[in-house]
């Protein structure tokens, strides 16, 4: 079972979540929060696998949650899954720089609510092309590294995996495309993300946008 926690000051939000999640076969709410303090408390307390976050909450917003829960650094990180009311929430981009494994709006259906819990308990990230990559597009403009940024050197073979992430696609979907093994993958992206300092896809996907080598959806 994938042990949840969902934070987020709407109750009515809340009992929404909850109620989705409940419904799933390997998918339990163990606790909530309706503050970023207590999310912080309860997640020390109960250890869940993933962290539903709001990042608009009160006494602590969802980026110093994310942070604190999954930031660099953290001994025991827990996985966070960041849920907005908004497409371009400016705080949605730092969230991912602090280490949230995926990026969900709050209209989002059941179906993609339980695939982005599934996703981070499974080290992955949500990175739909219908959600988090537009988000990435809008938020992070592309750019050539320069005198003023860390030059970062990834194999010709890793600069297309990064890519590929980027895009949304899976490591199944990588290897299909590039006629390697899921396992070849997910190998390139472990050593990507080590030589990126990231914490997770999301972080590769954001790098790649920013270089300009991101593939079309």
């Amino acid at each position: 079972m994938i042990r949840t926690l969902i934070a987020d000051d709407q109750e009515a939000v809340r009992r929404s979540v909850r109620r989705i999640l409940d419904a799933q076969p390997d998918i339990e709410v163990v606790g909530e929060a309706a503050d970023g303090l207590a999310a912080l408390e309860l997640a020390a307390e109960l250890r869940p696998d993933v962290a539903l976050v709001d990042i608009r909450m009160p006494r602590l917003d969802g980026l110093e949650v994310t942070r604190r829960l999954a930031g660099p650094g953290v001994a025991e990180p827990v996985r966070v899954v960041v849920l907005t009311t908004f497409d371009l929430d400016e705080y949605v981009y730092p969230a991912l720089r602090h280490g949230a494994s995926g990026f969900l709006l709050k209209r989002s259906g059941p179906s993609l609510l339980a695939e982005a819990v599934r996703a981070a308990a499974d080290g992955e990230s949500l990175i739909s092309p219908s959600v988090t990559v537009r988000l990435l597009k809008h938020v992070t403009a592309p750019r050539r590294s320069g005198p003023s940024a860390p030059v970062v050197l990834l194999t010709e073979r890793e600069v297309e995996i990064a890519g590929q992430v980027a895009a949304g696609r899976t490591n199944a979907d990588i290897a299909a495309e590039l006629f390697i093994s899921p396992g070849t993958v997910k190998t390139h992206v472990a050593s990507i993300q080590r030589k990126l300092g990231v914490a997770n896809r999301v972080g590769i996907a954001v790098h790649a946008w920013e270089m300009g080598y991101a593939v079309p959806n």
